[in-house]
């Protein structure tokens, strides 16, 4: 089955991702390692997608693809999970797939990718990310005590 045509599933996207990532890194050159700064890349690879391709159906697959990176960079950088959309979710994001942050709150990547594809540069990964709210690593708790007990002495 066409890659753009078949069903994702959460399970599956950190593959997906990153074999997408392989393929662009190898056959396009493109510097895609999962950093945030990666994200302006894929915005500009969606920019050159709407100059050069007219039909939307042509530009699935990539647009899917890139989706996938985003969301996958999400996982790796904002502590995301990749979820299955229920059928509500599913229908409005347009989506069967998404992630979730520790706040709970779920994010559409690939829809992201395609808004940006149909309605133009208002629209940006890279910009998305940096509202993407991130929780931070978790101290050792014997770090603390201990500097809670060299500050008491």
């Amino acid at each position: 089955m066409d890659r753009a045509n078949r069903v994702l599933r959460a399970a599956d996207m950190s593959r997906y991702a990153a074999a997408f990532a392989s393929r662009a890194i190898m056959e396009a050159r493109l510097p895609l390692d999962f950093s945030a700064g990666s994200l302006r890349i894929v915005d500009r690879v969606v920019d050159g997608l709407r100059r050069g391709v007219d039909d939307p159906v042509a530009a699935a697959r990539t647009l899917q693809d890139l989706g996938a990176y985003f969301g996958e960079v999400l996982v790796r950088r904002a502590r995301a999970r990749w979820v299955d959309f229920d059928d509500t979710a599913s229908e409005l994001f347009r989506q069967p797939v998404g992630v979730r942050t520790p706040d709970g709150r779920a994010w559409n990547p690939l829809g992201k990718v395609v808004n940006r594809f149909e309605l133009g540069s208002g629209e940006s990964a890279y910009e998305l990310f940096l509202v993407v709210p991130r929780r931070p690593k978790r101290l050792p708790l014997s770090g603390m005590a201990d500097g809670r007990r060299q500050a008491a002495a």
